[in-house]
């Protein structure tokens, strides 16, 4: 980690251990070992360690897997707003490893690090009112749980109603993730973190 580190009020989540960690291979099933080689479909070019993790619970692995696909990468959102989504509410709720896988995601599906500074800034900093109405509604649902009248009228100037209930099981969803990730202290992986710390040196914060 840098010594200086862009960071959300309050600072990442943290444990000094990590709570739960992922089983090694020879314990993560046949059908699991199949369709990790699909890491490349949720725009990963290794598994990340959340799914070894999470499917410690199959039971409720393979339905979560399936429903979040539906939304990453298989939603109908533009990739560049989706990613802005999930950075924004992985920073709302202060998940270290939900901001920094999306980071190299976000970068990968043509999101300039100036986007991203944005995306840590908030609505006020947004570029256009699609982008800031974006970026509320993620603040709306973490202070509040709900995204606010004036913010969905602003969402709907640009969004149809199926893409407006698609943005907001996004966000809770992703927050839902974000609390796994939090409660389970899964740091992120080698490579994962390069990537933020390139970052960081890019935008002069270490």
């Amino acid at each position: 980690m840098s010594i200086t580190e862009l960071q959300p009020e309050g600072g990442w989540v943290r444990y000094a251990e990590p709570r739960l960690v992922p089983p090694p291979p020879s314990q993560r099933g046949l059908l699991f070992r199949a369709v990790s080689g699909g890491a490349r479909m949720f725009g990963r070019k290794q598994l990340p360690d959340l799914f070894p993790v999470f499917h410690i619970n199959r039971r409720l692995f393979w339905p979560w897997l399936f429903f979040a696909s539906r939304l990453m990468p298989g939603g109908r959102l533009k990739a560049q707003e989706r990613e802005k989504i999930i950075l924004r509410t992985g920073w709302n709720c202060r998940c270290r490893y939900e901001w920094g896988q999306h980071l190299e995601i976000g970068l990968g599906v043509g999101l300039s690090d100036a986007d991203v500074l944005r995306v840590s800034q908030g609505p006020s900093q947004a570029q256009g009112e699609r982008e800031r109405a974006l970026l509320q509604a993620c603040d709306d649902m973490a202070r509040e749980q709900a995204i606010s009248t004036a913010t969905w009228a602003a969402l709907a100037a640009h969004y149809r109603e199926p893409l407006l209930i698609e943005i907001t099981i996004l966000i809770g969803h992703y927050q839902m993730v974000a609390g796994f990730l939090n409660s389970s202290g899964i740091a992120l992986e080698p490579a994962i973190e390069q990537v933020l710390q390139d970052f960081h040196r890019r935008v002069g914060m270490s």
